[in-house]
């Protein structure tokens, strides 16, 4: 037994040594020439995959390790004694299943709040290492999910990393009301550029993919309309759930008046964006303490945690292939626009060429101007100079924050119908209300 031992703990030691000296080689310089694919977007498919190992592991803890730990009271170890500390003083064994479940989400997702972290400060002086060495990093942070596990709840994980998951998951309801919105306008936009090609070959053909709008927004409206109706039949009584409802429709109706006033009315992005405002008016009322309107206090939103995983996993194919996402993650600005040239005929009057344009009208001397000029275009688009890839590590530690409030319902411990801080909820609540408010009136603004 004591060999096999040794034997794993080399093992072990050998992948987590060779895991840094590959990183510590990227850092310095060492790897492979920045020219050579991997391309320079991979880094974000690859960093959106650690994100879903984060939340496998976070469930695998929060439903396998968490619950066995409490059931087996014969295990009383060092790991025991770490995960469960503060869970001890809930007679419950339902609540200190939820106690150990919500420290076995923040154990992960701390772990990957702080490698993206980390991430963000190394590709400022690095830019190429956002897609450099990724199987180091993936061994590296299954390792760093290890190490917490040796850690005591208190202060670490309880109380720190707990309001820095509220700040990020506040942060991520303004970033993804963004997300909407440009997903929304991109839908849009592909959909109206259809119609226009289908009706320059047809007349009257584009007409279905104006209806295929006008449709898709109709279904958006009616999904919120569905929404507040179950809102008002379940999660009415109290004054705060009541105002919260009814805040919602008044800018429901405010933002969907303001963009068909505007010059570019867009069905699409309103209805994205009421959708949106109808699913955090529910998460904030379904986090009241008031049992006379909250008819799942001291349970388990499922429902809740399965719309918040949606969000999640939407947010996170954005992040990784969504184009527009591209621009506003890694580059400051799109460098690969067609070169447009002004060139005279024989009249003398001028026309613009657009495309690539092979010596028209051009002498030697311009040619190689304009060879030197498509050089520095090459070195600008280079991957040196993608020194704004630190706004996606920021991005994914903020889903990674709300991944963490979602799956324990920010901060509650709840089980057998009660809630053991009932004022936790209450905080949630109004961080989700106000962000909610937030973000609705940035858009009407």
């Amino acid at each position: 037994m004591g060999s096999l031992v040794s034997c794993v703990a080399t093992g072990l030691g050998f992948c987590f040594c060779s895991a840094c000296s590959s990183l510590l080689g990227a850092c310095c310089g060492n790897d492979k020439p920045s020219t050579v694919p991997p391309s320079v977007t991979s880094g974000r498919k690859r960093s959106v995959f650690l994100l879903v190992i984060a939340l496998g592991l976070a469930l695998a803890f929060q439903y396998g390790v968490a619950p066995w730990l409490v059931d087996n009271e014969d295990f009383t170890g060092f790991i025991a004694e770490n995960w469960l500390e503060g869970c001890e003083q809930y007679d419950s064994v339902e609540l200190r299943e939820s106690c150990a479940g919500n420290q076995g989400v923040y154990r992960v997702s701390a772990s990957a709040v702080v490698f993206f972290c980390l991430a963000a400060i190394v590709v400022v002086a690095k830019p190429t290492f956002n897609r450099e060495v990724w199987p180091a990093k993936y061994v590296l942070f299954l390792f760093l999910c290890a190490a917490t596990i040796f850690i005591p709840n208190e202060p670490l994980f309880s109380d720190v990393f707990l309001n820095v998951g509220r700040v990020g998951g506040a942060a991520f309801i303004c970033l993804q009301q963004l997300i909407v919105i440009d997903m929304a306008y991109a839908w849009n936009d592909s959909w109206v550029a259809k119609a226009d090609t289908a009706e320059s070959e047809e007349m009257g053909s584009g007409r279905k993919w104006l209806g295929a709008i006008l449709t898709s927004a109709f279904c958006m409206f009616a999904g919120a309309i569905g929404g507040i109706a179950v809102l008002f039949i379940h999660f009415t009584g109290c004054t705060s759930n009541d105002a919260f409802i009814i805040v919602t429709i008044i800018m429901m109706v405010l933002i969907t008046a303001a963009q068909l006033s505007g010059e570019e009315g867009n069905l699409l992005s309103s209805a994205a964006v009421s959708l949106w405002a109808v699913f955090l008016c529910y998460t904030a009322v379904a986090k009241n303490p008031d049992e006379s309107c909250n008819p799942q206090y001291g349970e388990q939103d499922k429902i809740g945690v399965v719309l918040s995983i949606i969000v999640m996993g939407i947010s996170m194919c954005w992040t990784g292939w969504s184009y527009t996402a591209e621009d506003r993650l890694t580059q400051a600005k799109s460098n690969e626009e067609p070169l447009v040239r002004e060139s005279s005929n024989s009249n003398g009057s001028s026309r613009k060429v657009s495309g690539v344009v092979t010596g028209y009208g051009t002498s030697p001397d311009e040619e190689d101007r304009h060879e030197e000029a498509i050089d520095e275009d090459d070195e600008a688009n280079s991957p040196k100079h993608l020194s704004n890839s630190w706004k996606l590590n920021i991005m994914l530690a903020c889903i990674t924050c709300w991944m963490a409030m979602a799956l324990t319902s920010w901060g509650e411990i709840i089980g057998d119908g009660t809630a053991a801080n009932a004022s936790v909820g209450r905080v949630g609540m109004w961080i989700v209300i106000s962000s909610q408010w937030l973000v609705l009136a940035l858009y009407l603004w």
